[in-house]
């Protein structure tokens, strides 16, 4: 039996807003090459992975410098100069969810992000609020692609994962969304989502709960 879906549930990162934190370092370093050498020594992305579960950005960054203290500025760096690291607006997936919302579907943020950036972004970006309920994983301590946030998310919106469409850039983020039975779509671009979205609910603009 094929069961409707009446949910659809975004990412954030890298679907609505392009995050790169190699931007932060653009003016500490000559090259792409040699921002990357130094992203990869101090291990940025574990690092960074913990603000996303929770952790205050003074202590990350505390810790950070404790390891490399040679580094102290340029950690120190990433949490003054944060917001350069969201580049840009992917416009077209903004106008999907505008259509989508428009059509009558709930719309859920499920986004690993630190609690004290997000804000930042509700702020800056009117069309969060199309959407509904947002879980942010740093508010929560838990992170995508651990299921527990994925089974704190359906009890938010309490429906079942059968009932939910999943959209985010991350293959492990999937992965996960499909073994707890959601309906999935990895993002690559808005023309992609487009036509996935009218495979998966046809004419999505027709919908009605």
């Amino acid at each position: 039996m094929t069961h409707p879906i009446t949910a659809i549930i975004f990412d954030f990162g890298n679907v609505f807003v392009k995050w790169d934190p190699r931007e932060v370092y653009k003016r500490f370093f000559p090259s792409s090459e040699a921002i990357d050498s130094f992203l990869e020594e101090i291990r940025f992305t574990e690092w960074n992975a913990h603000q996303d579960a929770g952790r205050p950005f003074k202590e990350g960054v505390a810790e950070l410098t404790k390891q490399f203290p040679h580094y102290s500025n340029l950690i120190e760096a990433y949490k003054t100069h944060w917001e350069d690291s969201i580049t840009e607006t992917i416009i077209g997936t903004v106008e999907i969810a505008y259509k989508l919302k428009s059509a009558g579907w709930d719309l859920y943020l499920l986004s690993n992000f630190s609690a004290e950036t997000f804000p930042l972004m509700q702020r800056r970006y009117s069309f969060l609020s199309l959407f509904d309920d947002m879980i942010i994983s740093g508010e929560h301590k838990i992170v995508k692609p651990g299921p527990s946030i994925f089974d704190l998310a359906l009890n938010r919106l309490n429906r079942e994962a059968r009932e939910c469409m999943f959209i985010d850039d991350s293959l492990p983020n999937i992965e996960t969304a499909k073994k707890l039975g959601f309906n999935t779509i990895q993002f690559h671009s808005p023309e992609q989502l487009e036509d996935d979205l009218k495979s998966f609910l046809g004419e999505y603009a027709a919908h009605g709960n």
